[in-house]
């Protein structure tokens, strides 16, 4: 009996009469095909996340295609320039809660907004206000907020401080209740910039973000 699946004029012209069923795609050819994509990917992406710097390096030393480079940076001074559109805070806003819905609700309709549910006296409050007081200048495209926890509630638990709250939307996208899962007492500036990255707030390519410079 003919095999269907040979490789034969003969069987190519009964595939064409629908007499056989299509010949199935040859594993290697599919794998050749995926590894080639992969390849073609990875060398479209290459320059990605390089700065502006490192970009004028790759064209003195000749590594890259000088109008490619030019067009890339281009792109790359288009997100510097929307990105620095959006950037308005600098510091950490202190509200009171009269003030929640429109600092914070409203707010989170134009900029993400982290905010910190301060516990008086809680050591981990105290240090998250610290840390904040040095990240938040770095990405003044994110508004940061702190409002004590008696202007939430004057039974507002201090064992659930800090109480972070990301807002997005006027909607609630995570609540972290201590810093126990991020970093505990021990929580810095890297753990923080991660914390960022995970809830979306900041590409992981970033220039901003502290692991990002330390690599440079």
């Amino acid at each position: 009996m003919q095999n269907p699946n040979e490789d034969t004029e003969w069987n190519d012209v009964l595939r064409q009469h629908g007499i056989l069923p299509p010949r199935a795609p040859s594993p290697t050819a599919q794998l050749e095909a995926a590894m080639e994509e992969a390849v073609d990917k990875a060398y479209a992406n290459r320059l990605e996340g390089k700065s502006l710097n490192e970009l004028d390096e790759l064209e003195d030393d000749g590594l890259e295609d000088e109008e490619f480079i030019q067009m890339y940076r281009e792109k790359r001074m288009a997100e510097i320039q929307e990105q620095a559109s959006r950037e308005r805070f600098s510091e950490v806003v202190h509200i009171s809660k009269p003030e929640y819905t429109e600092e914070i609700t409203n707010a989170s309709k134009s900029w993400p907004v982290f905010v910190h549910i301060v516990g008086s006296g809680v050591v981990q409050s105290k240090l998250l206000s610290a840390l904040l007081l040095r990240v938040a200048p770095r990405f003044k495209d994110i508004k940061f907020v702190e409002i004590d926890s008696r202007q939430i509630n004057e039974k507002y638990p201090s064992s659930q401080c800090p109480t972070i709250l990301i807002y997005k939307n006027t909607n609630v996208l995570d609540q972290i209740v201590t810093l126990d899962t991020i970093g505990g007492n021990s929580t810095n500036l890297h753990d923080i910039d991660r914390l960022l990255v995970k809830e979306g707030l900041v590409e992981r390519t970033d220039e901003r973000l502290l692991e990002n410079q330390d690599s440079d």
